[in-house]
């Protein structure tokens, strides 16, 4: 087997109550790297089409990458693959922490995970030892107290836990499980899928060791990516204020939505506002700073809160997306509302962003009196109000009132009232990001066709748009190639287990060089771009399957300048997301009409013979 793998994977069916573990095949390993390509190929072979998202039917993965809990700096993350009770196609989030290491460190690359459990239940793994344990006493627990209780109850202090609170529990649409107590695969609805399953958490404990090709390489390539760091301002300051560094900068230059997406940061939210939630003023509450497994960054830090409305005695910073979706998008500018509801969000299992966005939503609803003040239960959900927004969020965690609609997010709450689809900021029915496609284009295509819709972290042009590459950006045309071969890039980054934040390490084929010393396995940057188009592929024909052509994913219009801004610094932008899109469709070899990937675009990448035989009958 090639280094870096524990060879191992563990199929779980709590209907039968059974476990099987099975060999890691190494050309799956070679085609498909780790994480949601490793995912996305299981689940198209053992899942049937058109199964329930919350039906039995359903596998949920939790799938490591072979750079995952490895010495290989940034090397801390896993996936979690499952079709979506949101969007009703594929799905994949990741998360970093300790959990994805823990897990190989047991034994395992990945569990997959199928049936319902009679009662609640949770899976320990230890040392390659798996059991079903009852969960009855851990239901109705938060993510943090189910953590602690295990550890307590399994006299395990270095216990890793990945649970779903009472949101995934009561199957939020908008819940996710969390690892580490903050840590979140955030987007899709897992926390629902968990919850259907009665699984309650997986616990972890492992004391073996990872095994490495080429030791001596992986240590090299991290001495240059620490010494880069240390001469990067820009890396020094993320690494000192995390992802949050740049927030208020964000909410004026047209990073950050606001206002539901309909704002101008410079004119509706303003300097003031913005500097309130900057992750300087946030940082009064810093007691330490943290790091995922193996990090040379560390952009986490623990709060403490000692006074004021929500003393917290501790919690965690909030990230970029979490301070823009409690923030700017509501134009709210009380960092206490803010620091409450990611605590919220992380106790009780609930996508930050999904959570925020739905607040946005229905604040909009109220403020153009579409939502009345008592179908709110009678919060006074006016911008900015950031006592209405805790209390809504709130809400929503409990499924207590309005919060039992909005608890499945801002499409599900529309359809469920008959109202207010005019304000919904979606893709496929899943809210967007807090990144602007009218600042970098590219976010459109990615948002909206994307096989995994509505994701920032799934590659393409758009970010680097964002951030000042490609100063032609709203030139539509020949986007094709460059936006191709940066998804294929991070479907690479993302499958080997790798943050995305690896950039700041200043070496561009940091993955590749990576790979090779860690596997055994040659790897190029050639190699990046069949290997991810290969894995694109995948997830794309698990969509395909499900009965979705290019014609089913929809965006809504603000975010692509529909109608224009007329003011700030997107004044006049309007996205064609067509155009992108036919020309990532055509470079991809994809058919426009049906999505379907041309025979010999599919042959040329090898290792595709399901779909092959699925689209083509061969």
């Amino acid at each position: 087997m090639l280094a870096g793998y524990t060879g191992k994977l563990l199929f779980v069916d709590l209907t039968e109550k059974s476990v099987s573990i099975r060999d890691l095949d190494e050309d799956l390993a070679r085609n498909f790297i780790g994480g949601y390509g490793i995912g996305a190929k299981i689940l198209y072979e053992m899942m049937p089409a058109g199964a329930d998202p919350l039906g039995p039917e359903n596998i949920l993965g939790f799938v490591t990458g072979p750079c995952t809990g490895t010495k290989a700096f940034f090397g801390a993350r896993y996936t979690l693959v499952h079709k979506s009770p949101v969007t009703g196609g594929w799905n994949d989030a990741n998360s970093g922490g300790y959990f994805g290491p823990e897990l190989k460190k047991a034994g395992f690359d990945a569990v997959f995970i199928s049936g319902k459990a009679e009662k609640p239940v949770y899976l320990l793994i230890v040392d390659g030892k798996v059991e079903i344990k009852d969960a009855t006493h851990l239901w109705g627990k938060d993510t943090k107290e189910t953590w602690e209780l295990l550890k307590r109850e399994l006299n395990l202090p270095k216990l890793r836990v990945v649970a779903i609170g009472p949101a995934g529990e009561k199957l939020s649409l908008i819940s996710c499980p969390i690892n580490d107590g903050h840590r979140a695969p955030g987007r899709g609805g897992g926390g629902a899928v968990m919850g259907s399953k009665n699984l309650k958490a997986i616990a972890v404990y492992g004391t073996g060791k990872i095994t490495m090709a080429d030791p001596q390489k992986v240590t090299e390539i991290n001495k240059l990516i620490a010494a880069n760091i240390k001469k990067n301002p820009g890396a020094q300051a993320f690494s000192t204020l995390g992802t949050g560094s740049g927030t208020a900068v964000s909410a004026l230059n047209g990073d950050s939505p606001v206002k539901n997406w309909a704002g101008v940061g410079i004119i509706d939210y303003g300097e003031e506002a913005a500097e309130k939630l900057s992750a300087a003023n946030l940082d009064v509450h810093k007691v330490k700073k943290y790091a995922c497994y193996n990090c040379p960054l560390g952009c986490g830090a623990e709060y403490q809160v000692k006074s004021g409305r929500w003393p917290l005695e501790a919690t965690e910073r909030p990230e970029y997306e979490t301070a823009c979706s409690f923030g700017a998008l509501l134009l709210n500018s009380e960092a206490d509302a803010v620091l409450m509801c990611n605590e919220i969000c992380n106790r009780y299992g609930l996508d930050t962003i999904s959570t925020g966005a739905t607040v946005a939503w229905a604040m909009e609803c109220y403020n153009n009196g579409i939502l009345t003040r008592e179908e709110l239960d009678g919060i006074d959900l006016t911008w900015g109000n950031g006592a209405a927004i805790v209390v809504l969020t709130q809400k929503i965690a409990t499924q207590e009132g309005c919060g039992a609609v909005l608890a499945h997010g801002s499409a599900y709450a529309a359809k469920t009232w008959g109202k207010g689809e005019e304000f919904l900021q979606t893709a496929s029915g899943i809210e967007l990001p807090m990144h602007d496609p009218r600042l970098g284009p590219g976010l459109a295509r990615t948002y909206k066709y994307d096989p995994t819709p509505g994701r920032h972290v799934k590659g393409g042009i758009g970010l680097a748009q964002a951030f000042g590459a490609f100063p032609d950006k709203y030139n539509f045309s020949n986007t094709g190639p460059m936006d191709v071969a940066a998804t294929a890039s991070q479907e690479v980054e993302n499958c080997a287990g790798f943050c995305t934040f690896m950039m700041n390490g200043g070496v561009m084929d940091a993955k590749e060089q990576y790979l090779a010393a860690v596997t055994g396995m040659p790897f190029t940057q050639e190699d990046t771009l069949k290997t991810g188009k290969r894995i694109l592929n995948m997830r794309h024909a698990f969509n395909l399957r499900e009965g979705f052509k290019p014609s089913d994913f929809t965006i809504s219009p603000r975010a692509l300048g529909k109608p224009p801004l007329t003011a700030g610094p997107l004044k006049g932008v309007e996205i064609d997301v067509e155009q992108l899109a036919k020309n990532f469709f055509t470079h991809m070899e994809w058919d426009w009409e049906t999505g379907k990937p041309s025979l010999e675009s599919l042959q040329a990448l090898g290792g595709l013979e399901e779909v092959i035989r699925d689209l083509y009958g061969k």
